[in-house]
């Protein structure tokens, strides 16, 4: 609902603009234009509903085009009658008469007067407003994805490791022929130095696509993780980790059972505290090491740990920045303060 009554602000923000650069009376086609809603019903502000409605009727039995004869009789009591019946619209409705008030109280409000007036009018639908969110919001998720995963695509291809192995087999797939400038002499012929390059660096990105396993945050989109897609497959997703749960308990707390490989790598990440696409970009030799290491049982992965804290410390201990920093906080302190030359 945010986001739809920013861009409602805006949109009365640019409204409010071009009106006021036009003629003087900037709400000239709002409310009762140039006139006085009360004036034109013969009522004043302290009025009550039903004194309005009187008044109303009255005036609209006056001013009712069928009870003139003559064309320019009538055309004056149809423009009457169309002036009354909008204060009417206008005082009738406690919110609208609220906004019309602010109108008369602080005439110069130009742009919140807009913005009154399109909120009232513009009443959007939250199921609506809900549906147009989840849209942005999965399209976003989705372009956002495929910028990330080009952008991976191109930091590999624009190294010489993975750049020279694409081309290694590029050359195997074509017998050894070259990888660039299209398929035969004749297609090297045809085409120019700028796209046989191009030609040349579509075949490495397709092989590095094809070949390489990018995992994580940088890993290729696919549709079934953008909002829309989980939020349908919500009752799955809950259902499936419910007879997941179920499962644990039955098998490994009551049974007590050994645990298998996806349960030991389950285990491992959640002792880490990192999300399953933190986990998945850890390199597999690791992920092998963890499991060798048995580090699914708890007194285990708290000794490495333990170890890999040690280890850290003693690596910053032996870096020159670490040791100068060590030295400025051991003479200085964080909590004096020197004035040097």
């Amino acid at each position: 609902m945010t986001t739809a009554a920013r861009l409602v602000g805006w949109c009365v923000v640019l409204l409010g603009i071009c009106a006021t650069t036009g003629d003087g009376h900037y709400l000239d086609s709002y409310y009762c234009g140039q006139d006085n809603c009360y004036e034109l019903l013969g009522v004043s502000r302290e009025s009550t509903k039903q004194e309005i409605a009187k008044s109303y009727r009255q005036l609209a039995r006056k001013y009712h085009p069928d009870l003139h004869h003559g064309a320019e009789q009538k055309q004056a009591a149809e423009e009457s009658f169309k002036r009354i019946a909008t204060a009417y619209e206008v005082l009738k409705d406690e919110e609208s008469r609220n906004d019309y008030n602010y109108l008369l109280d602080n005439p110069q409000a130009y742009y919140a007067h807009f913005y009154r007036y399109y909120r009232r009018k513009a009443k959007i639908d939250v199921r609506l407003v809900i549906v147009v969110t989840i849209s942005i919001i999965s399209c976003i998720q989705y372009v956002t994805r495929w910028q990330r995963y080009d952008t991976a695509i191109k930091y590999f291809m624009s190294l010489p490791k993975y750049r020279n192995k694409a081309m290694e087999m590029i050359n195997q797939s074509n017998g050894g022929g070259g990888g660039g400038g299209g398929s035969g002499k004749q297609g090297r012929i045809k085409l120019s130095k700028a796209e046989q390059r191009k030609e040349h660096d579509e075949q490495i990105r397709k092989v590095i696509e094809n070949n390489m396993d990018i995992q994580g945050a940088y890993a290729k989109p696919e549709i079934k993780d953008i909002l829309w897609i989980q939020l349908f497959l919500l009752p799955y997703t809950v259902g499936r980790y419910l007879w997941w749960a179920g499962r644990w308990v039955w098998k490994f707390t009551l049974l007590k059972q050994p645990y298998g490989r996806e349960e030991q790598l389950y285990l491992i990440r959640r002792y880490m505290r990192l999300t399953a696409v933190q986990f998945d970009a850890i390199e597999p030799e690791t992920v092998e090491q963890f499991l060798r290491q048995q580090l699914w049982i708890k007194s285990n992965y708290d000794r490495w740990k333990v170890e890999q804290e040690n280890e850290k410390k003693k690596q910053m201990a032996d870096n020159p920045r670490y040791k100068a920093y060590r030295r400025y906080m051991k003479n200085h302190g964080p909590g004096r303060l020197t004035f040097e030359e």
